[in-house]
């Protein structure tokens, strides 16, 4: 490993991961699954827009050095992470729902209810 890079991750200088996410969908909503591991749940945020779901964590660094401590690598990221996506329908987000638990965010985003056409008249 070339001397730069052994620098960058001793020093906590790793790059800033991706929320890597799988989506499903039945009749009725989307489905989300979303991989944050060590995030707590209070620095996770979602918003919603329309069909635009945005997903944002805060990945803290959490300080468990003693004074005999040094650290001697480091490569976990520590900052934001963001993703955003969009969804074919519109989400109704009034009834949108989320969990999280053991590092993954689960999202059901029903999808919005309306006319799905409109016959015109022809004159």
């Amino acid at each position: 490993m070339p001397l730069d890079c052994a620098c960058a991750a001793r020093h906590g200088d790793a790059l800033p991961q991706s929320i890597k996410v799988d989506l499903s969908e039945t009749p009725e909503a989307y489905q989300v699954q979303a991989e944050i591991p060590g995030v707590a749940r209070e620095d996770i945020h979602v918003h919603i827009d329309g069909s635009i779901v945005s997903l944002r964590a805060e990945i803290k660094q959490q300080d468990r050095q003693t004074s005999d401590d040094k650290l001697l690598r480091s490569e976990r990221y520590y900052g934001s992470v963001a993703r955003s996506f969009q969804m074919p329908l519109e989400i109704d987000e009034a009834e949108a729902k989320a969990k999280y638990d053991h590092g993954v965010l689960t999202l059901t985003l029903p999808k919005k209810r309306g006319r799905s056409g409109q016959r015109l008249s022809i004159e």
